[in-house]
């Protein structure tokens, strides 16, 4: 490479050699059983061992992150989890950047559950370590190991006061088996250097400097430049390709074909005519010389307004019945009075500031990748079955990623490269244009959600009747799919938390026309949009302040558990005893927030003068988030004052980052809500850019403040649950400043956006 790459990837016998036995090194060796360990993913294949620490005879400490660094700091949050552990001084601890490899464990960074998942595991690996090192100097001094502690770096005999540093101990603590996990001992909380405490993330100082190393930042000397014109509706094929004008542009090496267009799509490429040239300017201007035929497929015809408006007439009917609490029909039929309201999303992209790229290198029975990927992992199964080669003849290095929000644990742009590079015996890597990535994504579904309720003679909301239709992700990997998935009901609308005693979840069919994959926060964009504004349509219906109706609304403390017959609740993959639905936690997060709205002080929240508050509270991913929103309506122009919001995610291991990261979905948010949508004509996505795309600019992004509570409770997730409550909590706001309810997103449909 001409640049030299500022993210460290090694391969196992790497490792081993450059921090080996041999030159007093100390590989901690995380022997899994041969079953799946309870923190691995579903579909995780266990070996037999896994590498997270070295001590160097230099006293430095080298712990592995297999985790993708996409921004939200884990590089840094699990290193320094079993930084404290293991009693190292942070100054002297490198984060080695694993590649892809099974006997790691999960190593798809999605879904919000890196910590959750491996916070014990990494507390093990540091302790392991830890005892370690306590052990080879109680050999050393000749005395019980009882009396030897590890402490800043360092193991030190109480009793006679000696101290022996880490690198003078590595050698002799690699000869030490690694101690059963029954027998480690684990800090306290109260004994904590790191955990629970603001630590600068490591990749800072490289990215200020620009020296971080992103996937389209690759480079070797020899390598080609690809870009794609690809099919523009799912399922299309070439039926003609007339390239002579693109050929003889100066510095094009060749043109390739990639054949697409099989269903369901999974993540293999999409057909496609790929321009191979010296540089990226070179592809890219004579991809526009192109002259392509594509094939017709049923998906021609959709047309996403038309769709949607489909789906709003069909949302009214009965639909297949998930779950059926009570007698809802009675509740109905004895309501004094009822209402009902029905909730649009559009489809929505990714939009990641870097777009998908990759760099490949194919011999005969290897490939190396270098790539912006989410989970290696399956970048290895996927290339390998493309290639014909095995998940562990393909190697892939992870670079940093310039976001991800899910598109990039979507490998289709890596088996792009390995295609690719294997027909031009050389490296090819892959260049997604803005253009790209916003017409070939893998789109948040578009939705329609239709909810009714009954008050009985008390003014308590006795039925409540929730039905939902949106082309599930299901559809991504498996043919015929037309409902959503109970997967996808269980983020956010399975577990509604209400103390209602008769509601009924039901879901309508919707067709699959487009590729549909998981997006920040997944199906809890629609469900927390439908729950929460319509739980506040029900307050000021009921002439009640929204906070109070919510809190009653929510009902007693208590555990839920929405599993009923053949329906099983997921619970976002965790056992409920470890991480129950627990209302107590949400009121008390409604509080907070409700606290920050000042609503006591401003009497009934609804002003209808042009300025108002919205709240709205919604538990996903295991973490409890409120959000508070103050916006101005003059003229028809939208205005958002402030923006507050109330987490409680458990144990936050790093508070900075969970600052950073629900600051960051607050924005994240607020761009879907007021301004996010796709739009397809004739199969094909009409947006091409940020002009018909736009994100959320800096005069828009209102002041934010985060309030993480103090919890002792497990670690839950932090990426994604601050994104849900964001977009109802602006549609409450604009019907307190205005009494005009938005049930259809996006915002600038119905008003300027300033």
């Amino acid at each position: 490479m001409s640049t030299k790459q500022r993210i460290e990837n090694i391969d196992r016998r790497r490792f081993l050699k450059l921090t080996g036995l041999a030159a007093g090194g100390l590989v901690l060796g995380a022997s899994l059983p041969a079953t799946q360990p309870a923190w691995a993913a579903e579909g995780d294949v266990a070996g037999d061992l896994n590498l997270f620490v070295t001590v160097h005879s230099d006293d430095t400490v080298s712990i592995v992150c297999h985790r993708s660094e996409m921004g939200q700091g884990i590089r840094t949050g699990l290193p320094q989890v079993v930084a404290d552990e293991l009693e190292a001084d942070w100054r002297k601890v490198n984060v080695v950047q694993g590649l892809g490899d099974k006997r790691y464990g999960s190593q798809n960074t999605d879904g919000s559950r890196s910590i959750r998942r491996f916070y014990d595991t990494m507390r093990n690996m540091g302790a392991s370590a830890r005892t370690m090192l306590e052990q080879a100097a109680a050999q050393q001094w000749k005395v019980p190991a009882g009396e030897c502690k590890a402490k800043n770096h360092a193991v030190e005999h109480g009793p006679s006061g000696r101290r022996l540093r880490f690198g003078e101990l590595a050698a002799a603590a690699a000869e030490i088996p690694v101690p059963e996990e029954k027998s480690l001992r684990l800090k306290s909380s109260d004994q904590f250097n790191y955990i629970g405490k603001p630590v600068d993330t490591v990749d800072t100082p490289d990215m200020v400097v620009g020296k971080a190393q992103f996937g389209q930042d690759i480079h070797f000397d020899d390598m080609l430049i690809a870009s794609i014109e690809r099919a523009p509706v799912l399922g299309s094929s070439i039926l003609e390709l007339d390239d002579s004008d693109a050929r003889e542009m100066k510095g094009v090496i060749a043109i390739e074909r990639l054949d697409g267009g099989a269903e369901p799509p999974l993540f293999k490429p999409l057909s496609g005519v790929a321009i191979l040239a010296r540089n990226t300017w070179t592809a890219l201007q004579a991809r526009k010389k192109l002259k392509i035929q594509w094939s017709e497929t049923a998906h021609h015809a959709h047309n996403s307004d038309d769709y949607l408006a489909a789906l709003q007439r069909t949302i009214r009917e009965p639909g297949k019945t998930i779950t059926d609490h009570g007698d809802v029909e009675k509740a109905f039929a004895e309501a004094g009075d009822r209402h009902n309201a029905t909730y649009t999303v559009p489809y929505l992209a990714h939009a990641t500031m870097e777009p998908p790229a990759a760099t490949a290198r194919v011999s005969e029975d290897h490939c190396e990748i270098w790539g912006c990927v989410q989970d290696p992992q399956s970048v290895q199964q996927n290339v390998a079955g493309a290639l014909g080669l095995k998940p562990e003849e393909v190697k892939v290095n992870v670079t940093l990623l310039g976001g991800g929000f899910g598109r990039k644990s979507k490998p289709d742009f890596v088996v792009e490269a390995a295609l690719l590079a294997r027909k031009m015996q050389r490296p090819v890597k892959v260049v997604w244009s803005r253009e790209d990535d916003i017409r070939h994504d893998y789109y948040h579904a578009a939705s329609v959600e239709h909810y009714e309720a009954g008050f009985d003679g008390d003014g308590k909301v006795s039925g409540w009747l929730q039905r939902a239709a949106f082309p599930s992700i299901s559809g991504t990997f498996q043919a015929g799919v037309d409902h959503p998935s109970t997967s996808e009901l269980d983020l956010g609308l399975s577990d509604m938390p209400f103390a209602v005693p008769n509601r009924r979840m039901e879901t309508q069919r919707a067709e699959y026309h487009t590729r549909i994959g998981w997006l920040r926060s997944v199906s809890n964009i629609q469900n927390a949009f439908g729950v929460c504004s319509f739980a506040d349509e029900l307050a000021h219906h009921s002439g009640e302040r929204p906070d109070r109706f919510l809190l009653n609304l929510i009902g007693p403390d208590r555990h839920i558990d929405p599993s009923q017959g053949d329906f099983e609740y997921g619970n976002y993959g965790e056992a409920l005893e470890k991480f129950p639905v627990d209302t107590a936690r949400l009121k008390n997060v409604l509080r907070r927030v409700a606290t920050r709205a000042d609503l006591d002080l401003r009497g009934d929240h609804s002003e209808g003068n042009g300025e108002g508050w919205g709240i709205a509270v919604h538990r996903s991913f295991l973490s409890y988030v409120g959000i508070a929103t103050r916006v101005e309506v003059q003229n028809g122009e939208l205005a958002i004052g402030e923006m507050h919001c109330v987490a409680d995610v458990g144990l936050a291991v790093n508070p900075d980052r969970v600052h950073s990261q629900m600051e960051g979905a607050m924005i994240f948010g607020m761009s879907l809500a007021l301004m996010g949508e796709i739009k397809m004509e004739n199969g094909a996505v009409s947006n091409s850019n940020f002009h018909d795309y736009p994100l959320l600019r800096i005069h828009q992004s209102p002041p934010l403040s985060v309030e993480v509570l103090a919890s002792d409770e497990p670690p839950a997730g932090v990426g994604e649950p601050g994104v849900p409550p964001v977009a109802p909590s602006i549609t409450n706001a604009i019907f307190a400043a205005t009494g005009k309810r938005i049930r259809e997103l996006p915002i600038n449909k119905h008003l300027k956006i300033g």
